[in-house]
């Protein structure tokens, strides 16, 4: 008679005896609570494994590769599960579980975050995308900002303040659509960069729009003029560009799921909008204890999309105690909101040259929330000696690793399933 292997006890299996990209995975072993708790080292997925989906083109700060969630959610859910980011971003785990065909659930305190995420999960047409930008009517504008002619050519700026009011009258008349949502996302990933693709002259990358004084510095420094720009060509090229890998499966998968996700712009310790007992899989990267001046690289994208970036309430968790704390109430959410036996695939980063590992903070604000760990991976893609994935080196300074907690919510019967 055949034994059925749990889930956990599936992924222990599968995970000792993986060697997909040519090296075998190694085991180290951490003392947890009178027990030890297993940590794999390996290249559990990679870069050159496959490129990423076109439609995750989308810039943003702190991104993980789409291939991380995806590892998860192929292991640990089904079709029309329900996968939750509690720091959704730019929104790559909701991307990933809409072309795997499952539910995607997000929260970010980030307004900017769900005008980044929602369109992109909804099936979209390049013929509806460029009649709509035919009708727009780029040359009606109430006001223009006129210090932003320092990144626009000022037929660029009028234009780029007119499909601004566009929108925000669209969204206080409620008739924004999904095609606007589109043309929105886009556009605001179009807003500032260092290519003829974006709507502004030579800059920073899009994620990081410099204050206006310094690009007056970039300008002088090279010695350029803001040149005129096509929005609606730019808006088309770059729309083809993240819809070109779209498979008729996929884009089946986004007309069914888009309606039925869920995108929440809130703290994510409080997430009442989300049922209880719900979640399947929670795969997520939080804020760290780094510094990130996201009002300072978002002022531009806010200010297109009538956001005040000084009122949004981003957490600035500046040492230990305070983000272990924050964590906790987080954990208690998702508690909360995950199925008995749910996963959590908490991707965690080490600060401060290694000397603070954010795992040691993770595992007691979990285990206190009622989620228990059964692993830790270190997924490796350059495979450097084993010690040097614990703590120094290369694991330390965050360059080619991710270190992911795995929790689970299960009863307290249960638990013993856990220690392998």
């Amino acid at each position: 008679m055949s034994h059925a292997f749990s889930p956990i006890e599936a992924f222990h299996r599968e995970i000792r005896g993986f060697a997909d990209f040519g090296t075998s995975t190694t085991v180290i072993e951490k003392s947890w609570q009178g027990r030890n708790l297993p940590v794999y080292v390996n290249e559990f997925w990679t870069a050159k494994q496959r490129a990423a989906h076109s439609l995750h083109e989308v810039s943003y700060r702190a991104c993980f590769k789409p291939q991380l969630p995806r590892f998860f959610i192929e292991r640990f859910t089904s079709p029309l599960d329900k996968v939750y980011d509690p720091f959704m971003g730019r929104g790559t785990t909701l991307l990933e579980s809409a072309l795997l065909g499952r539910i995607p659930v997000g929260c970010d305190v980030n307004p900017l975050s769900a005008l980044l995420c929602l369109p992109r999960l909804y099936s979209v047409d390049m013929n509806a995308i460029e009649k709509r930008l035919e009708d727009i009517d780029l040359t009606h504008v109430k006001e223009i900002r006129e210090d932003l002619s320092v990144f626009y050519h000022p037929d660029t700026l009028r234009e780029l303040c007119a499909l601004r009011e566009y929108f925000l009258q669209r969204e206080t008349a409620g008739t924004l659509d999904a095609t606007d949502s589109w043309i929105r996302m886009v556009a605001t990933n179009r807003l500032t960069g260092h290519s003829a693709g974006f709507f502004s002259v030579y800059t920073l990358p899009p994620n990081q729009a410099v204050s206006i004084a310094s690009q007056i510095r970039i300008n002088e420094k090279r010695n350029q003029t803001p040149t005129a720009r096509d929005i609606r060509k730019i808006i088309l090229k770059k729309s083809a560009s993240l819809l070109k890998d779209l498979t008729p499966v996929e884009k089946k998968h986004l007309s069914q799921i888009g309606k039925k996700s869920q995108c929440l712009t809130s703290n994510s310790a409080k997430t009442s909008d989300i049922a209880s007992n719900s979640i399947s899989l929670v795969v997520t990267s939080p804020p760290f204890l780094d510094i990130v001046q996201y009002d300072q690289d978002n002022w531009l994208r806010c200010w297109f999309n009538g956001i005040d970036s000084k009122a949004v309430p981003i957490w600035q968790l500046r040492n230990a105690d305070a983000w272990q704390e924050a964590m906790r109430q987080v954990f208690l959410e998702l508690a909360r909101v995950l199925v008995a036996g749910g996963i959590v695939a908490f991707e965690v980063g080490e600060v401060r040259n290694g000397k603070i590992l954010l795992e040691d903070l993770v595992l007691p604000a979990a285990s206190a929330s009622g989620l228990q760990p059964f692993a830790i991976l270190i997924n490796d893609q350059e495979f450097t000696k084993t010690s040097n994935c614990w703590g120094v080196d290369n694991a330390s300074k965050g360059t080619n690793t991710n270190r992911i907690v795995l929790l689970q919510k299960t009863p307290p019967s249960t638990q013993l399933e856990l220690q392998m």
